[in-house]
């Protein structure tokens, strides 16, 4: 197979390492400046993907193009009409996740609940919005590359503290473009994510549900990072699936989608409330739910691509933890250069082939036959472990994340915690998870 990845800062590195690995041709293109040195001497690189679409159509059926983010979806529906074999998103994906509205919208539509949704494009109306209505909300901003550590979840039940958050962005903004966020009504249950591979006519199964820990500190301390660790399952997700994803069926279809899709929702006794789309691979979730398959992702590729009677995917019984790694001051940028970055990575004694491949890596590379940190924020990768009872499977992630040795490193150490004690039995016996 050839495999022209592209994307803005390398998130699937790891994915096209084990391609390459595997021997697999793999070209890969990573437009900002400040990544381009993430798997630098583990990965060839071109300078303009462009140039490269020649030798994908060489291909044939064995030739794909991989896009990595939410920002190019319509350069994916015109490949996709020039004869490109495309594993991404779409346009649609692309508006789905990255306006938040709109995609509530298409949920309402599909006879989803939806959350009460404000969209604003100026503090001070927001800050009036939230006088009026003495509220808890949610602050996410809008667009696919929004920095996810600026959303904030309010606490106070009468908004006090959302209208001072929002005083404190409208004095230090210094963005060119006007500010552009929604403050989303609050609401309380189990936080669950599920997600499914679409092959551009309809869904492979079985769909994963998914447990994220956003925050940086135990406890859900800190600030929102994105994801400093996941629980994935491949059983269990038919309830909610079926009244959730699976619905978008024929508007996925239609707007030429192939690729992974997740749902982000709250479950509570009055239904389930859909949050936002991840049209594209999770971060670092394609490594954690790769951790249950029992096939590899070119053999996945090809059921996407093929639309063939073979709709399954094949993975494994259990759970899948990862425990995500990191070095200072992820989630930030500011300082990496001076705290963190050519960092080496090393491994205690016992290191096995079988950790090897349970440990992903994301912001690495090869320097003079060392392993270093590299890239942009100081996140090293996910150690992930696998086990019929979740108990098991974070047991195994944590045996590995202990083997890693690299100057500061850092992780949250109750990953799975929160789903073992509270959120599985929760969903059971509101009736949405049942083995």
């Amino acid at each position: 197979m050839r495999c022209l990845g592209i994307g803005e800062y390398c998130d699937l590195g790891d994915m096209y390492y084990r391609l390459a690995a595997a021997g697999h041709e793999v070209r890969v293109f990573v437009e900002h400046p400040d990544a381009q040195d993430i798997f630098g001497g583990m990965l060839q690189f071109t300078h303009d993907w462009r140039n490269e679409l020649d030798w994908i159509r060489e291909a044939g059926q064995d030739g794909i193009v991989l896009f990595e983010s939410s920002l190019k979806g319509t350069c994916q529906d015109d490949l996709r009409r020039e004869g490109y074999q495309v594993i991404g998103g779409s346009a649609f994906g692309d508006r789905i996740e990255g306006d938040r509205e709109f995609g509530q919208q298409v949920l309402h539509r599909l006879g989803l609940p939806i959350a009460a949704s404000h969209g604003f494009t100026d503090f001070d109306a927001a800050m009036d919005f939230v006088r009026d209505t003495r509220r808890r909300y949610v602050f996410k901003s809008n667009g696919a590359d929004s920095a996810r550590t600026r959303n904030y979840i309010g606490e106070l039940e009468d908004g006090r503290d959302m209208i001072a958050l929002l005083i404190e962005h409208r004095d230090h903004w210094h963005e060119s473009a006007q500010p552009d966020f929604v403050l989303m009504e609050h609401i309380e249950g189990v936080e669950v994510g599920v997600g499914a591979y679409f092959n551009g006519r309809e869904f492979l199964q079985p769909a994963c549900l998914d447990f994220e820990h956003k925050r940086l500190f135990n406890g859900n301390l800190g600030e929102l990072t994105g994801e400093m660790g996941t629980v994935v399952t491949y059983r269990g997700a038919e309830r909610i699936f079926d009244a959730t994803l699976a619905r978008m069926v024929s508007q996925l279809g239609a707007s030429g989608y192939c690729g992974y899709i997740n749902l982000n929702l709250i479950a509570n006794e009055h239904g389930l409330w859909p949050l936002e789309f991840t049209s594209r691979f999770g971060y670092p979730g394609f490594a954690i739910c790769e951790a249950l398959h029992t096939e590899p992702w070119d053999a996945i590729f090809r059921k996407m691509l093929r639309q063939s009677e073979m709709r399954q995917v094949a993975t494994r019984t259990g759970f899948a933890t990862g425990v995500v790694l990191t070095v200072p001051p992820f989630p930030y940028r500011y300082g990496y250069e001076e705290l963190s970055k050519g960092s080496p990575i090393m491994f205690r004694a016992g290191m096995t082939e079988a950790d090897r491949a349970a440990l992903h890596f994301a912001e690495v590379a090869m320097r003079e036959s060392r392993l270093v940190t590299s890239g942009m924020t100081g996140y090293v990768g996910v150690a992930t472990g696998v086990g019929e009872s979740l108990a098991d499977a974070s047991a195994c992630a944590y045996e590995l994340a202990r083997k890693v040795v690299v100057p500061n490193l850092r992780y949250r150490t109750d990953i799975g915690e929160r789903v073992i004690k509270h959120d599985l039995a929760r969903l059971q016996a509101l009736g949405y998870y049942a083995v």
